[in-house]
């Protein structure tokens, strides 16, 4: 038998069997297929609500973190000024 053919065909047929043993492994396993060079699939509508939830709580946080750098920077001018100037200042409120 001649083998001069039988390793080329071999070479490029290792590329796709080992996709589709991947892929099969992991359908069985319950993990996300790949479709193509390393992207999954979703699997189910309850990952993409989880990942919108924590988009939004993303936002909200990252508000909450403005508004206490915001608070933060207040304090640390009332910190750093001289009492004598804070105190005028309280006085010219009263």
């Amino acid at each position: 038998m001649e083998w001069g053919i039988l390793v080329p065909i071999a070479a490029i047929a290792v590329g796709p069997i080992a996709w589709v043993a991947n892929n099969w492994t992991r359908a069985r396993h319950g993990e996300p297929l790949e479709r193509y060079e390393g992207e999954f699939e979703k699997r189910d509508r309850a990952e993409a609500k989880h990942i919108r939830l924590l988009a939004s709580e993303n936002e909200k946080l990252v508000g909450q973190v403005s508004r206490l750098e915001e608070r933060i920077a207040v304090l640390e001018r009332i910190v750093t000024d001289p009492a004598q100037r804070t105190a005028r200042e309280i006085d010219a409120l009263r």
